[in-house]
């Protein structure tokens, strides 16, 4: 770090840019070459053999850089991480850091002075969900081949020893400076993050990596049982789905799941309950614990880290939660499967700017279904109910009722297109004469009652008759024309990411509070610049949006996610979590000023 020391204390004291320590400009001296000495620059700085790559977040932010330290594989005791398990060891390693990272924050802490007046590390904080990540990967990183002389002089090695790109632990971190403290920026950046590091391979934990690893290898196995079985998702005995109030945390003392005995399977070496594909109906009281299951079988689309309470909640990763969503904005889809007409409007080509409730959860499985999704989430209490049910008086009083509801088109969907569906019903008995299985949550403890149900409604005389067969097709075109992050008239690209609940990007507010399945919110921000991505590197005017997604996400697997950043954009965090496509292109889907068409043909 004595390059970085040199260059932190030759800056003015009032310094706002820290020009000298971005560019880090270095005298380089070959010995072994009679070529006079030359200035390169490279913002890299070494203690040892761990890299600090020093760079700005954007133009606002100057005294905020970002630091990727990486940290050779062979430091820590690991191997190279494979395909398979990067995610995962990326994961336990950018977590156990945190410990590190809070305690330079617990000496900093000063309740009565602002972030920048007294210096801050900010890491990830990661939730329960292993996803991809640009706070913690693998990559090769160059070797430090140098030594250092005096001032910013270094001296190139001529020892005869290669020196080739070193597979790394990268952790990405942003380090606030204090303002006009160059002294305690030193210390923060030359000292206190570099015992940091060096605590943190001292004591790293390559057992509780192999746990972390082995666990993974657990939860792929029954990923891939679950895909090639009559099942869409498996809950372990043990697991704790309640989480703590207001985190996403465990409750303590809170009751563990146990399956019903009928449903209990043994999967990959673990015992617990196997959800079946088709209509499955979760019912009980009020506070019983169904929205809790449902939640946990969500969150099952994530594998989760050990001692999240989940880790052996597996669900068919193409699920999708479904609720209504007033007010959102639907291009030319096909609705006609559950509204058969509306006035003046064709339901096989259905837009508007402000979806009603029963027409925006129409479109919302209308889509998820176009989207791949093999499993839909449904809870009554985000629903909208003319849109889930109608009983058989309302039948009979109301002849004319353009909704056919979801009761009456639930098992063709699994039937004709292999689309299952779990849903939370507490307050209607509809349901009970369609589903396969229906379960009954009581003080968190689960029961399997279809046979106690089945006898209620046959002593009820209850029978459905269901409509004829619908058309679930989706046939839409994308074309160029607004699909821009520049907003009309304008010459500089937008975007923005609102803590509230929307992206902006170009001419576009897009309201994405309805994606529940979005696991953390630096999602968010990842959506925006995917978005982005696709409308700046597009040349076509048609759009083939689902390949052109299918390149990203495949781009993405070979170089990671970092390269959607663009520091342009000043409100956009640094930190990015991978979302899934389904959650990418709902988020087109929502977008109000798209020139999204019905058929292929030219507009």
């Amino acid at each position: 770090m004595k390059r970085l020391k040199n260059k932190i204390l030759s800056m003015e004291p009032n310094t706002t840019t820290y020009k000298a320590m971005y560019e880090g400009s270095m005298t380089i001296v070959d010995p072994s070459s009679t070529m006079p000495e030359y200035v390169d620059y490279s913002s890299t700085y070494y203690n040892e053999s761990i890299g600090f790559d020093i760079s700005t977040t954007h133009k606002l932010a100057q005294d905020k850089p970002t630091v990727v330290i990486s940290i050779p594989c062979a430091t820590l005791g690991i191997d190279i991480p494979d395909k398979s398990t990067e995610n995962v060891e990326a994961d336990f390693c950018l977590r156990a850091f945190k410990k590190y990272i809070d305690e330079l924050n617990a000496e900093l802490y000063n309740r009565s002075r602002p972030d920048n007046e007294k210096g801050k590390y900010y890491l990830c904080a990661p939730g329960g969900e292993i996803i991809k990540r640009n706070t913690a990967y693998f990559a090769l990183c160059p070797q430090k081949d140098y030594t250092n002389g005096s001032g910013s002089t270094v001296y190139l090695l001529n020892d005869g020893v290669s020196r080739p790109p070193l597979m790394c632990l990268c952790i990405r971190i942003q380090v606030q400076f204090p303002i006009k403290k160059l002294r305690k920026t030193f210390q923060m950046m030359c000292r206190d993050l570099p015992d940091a590091v060096d605590r943190f391979v001292l004591d790293f934990d390559i057992e509780g990596l192999k746990k972390a690893t082995e666990l993974a290898k657990k939860q792929s196995s029954i990923r891939e049982w679950l895909k090639n079985s009559d099942y869409c998702a498996f809950v372990a005995n043990g697991s704790i789905l309640p989480r703590a109030k207001g985190t996403d945390l465990p409750m303590l003392d809170a009751i563990p799941f146990r399956s019903t005995p009928d449903d209990e399977i043994e999967v990959c070496g673990v015992r617990g309950m196997g959800i079946k594909k088709g209509v499955t109906v979760i019912t009980g009281g009020g506070y019983s614990g169904k929205s809790t299951l449902l939640d946990a079988i969500s969150a099952g689309i994530y594998d989760h880290a050990i001692g999240d309470g989940r880790e052996l909640c597996i669900t068919d990763a193409s699920a999708v939660t479904i609720s209504a969503e007033d007010g959102r904005s639907v291009k030319h889809v096909n609705i006609s499967p559950f509204i058969k007409w509306l006035p003046g409007g064709d339901t096989s080509d259905f837009s508007t700017d402000h979806a009603s409730g029963s027409t925006s959860q129409a479109a919302n499985i209308m889509e998820a279904v176009d989207c791949g999704a093999s499993l839909l989430l449904i809870d009554e209490d985000r629903s909208a109910t003319n849109f889930m049910i109608r009983d058989r008086m309302m039948k009979k009083l109301i002849e004319k009722e353009p909704i056919t509801p979801f009761t009456d088109r639930v098992n063709e969907l699994y039937k004709t297109h292999g689309v299952s569906t779990i849903l939370v019903i507490g307050g209607s008995g509809e349901y009970l004469s369609i589903a396969d299985k229906i379960y009954m949550m009581e003080d968190y403890l689960i029961h399997d009652v279809t046979d106690k149900s089945k006898n209620i409604c046959s002593s009820y005389n209850v029978t459905s008759v269901f409509p004829s067969s619908a058309n679930w097709q989706q046939c839409r075109t994308l074309y160029s024309d607004r699909f821009s992050s520049y907003p009309e008239g304008g010459g500089t690209e937008k975007l923005e990411v609102s803590d509230m609940g929307f992206v902006i990007i170009g001419d576009e507010k897009i309201d994405v509070r309805g994606l529940h399945d979005i696991g953390s919110p630096r999602q968010l921000d990842t959506l925006g610049f995917m978005l982005r991505y696709l409308e700046v590197s597009n040349n076509d005017r048609k759009i083939d949006i689902e390949k052109k997604i299918n390149d990203l996400y495949a781009r993405i697997d070979e170089e990671g996610i970092d390269f959607l950043y663009s520091s342009f954009f000043t409100t956009c965090e640094r930190f990015l979590d991978l979302p899934r496509k389904q959650e990418l292109m709902a988020l087109v889907n929502r977008m109000r000023k798209i020139n999204m068409v019905k058929g292929g043909g030219v507009v």
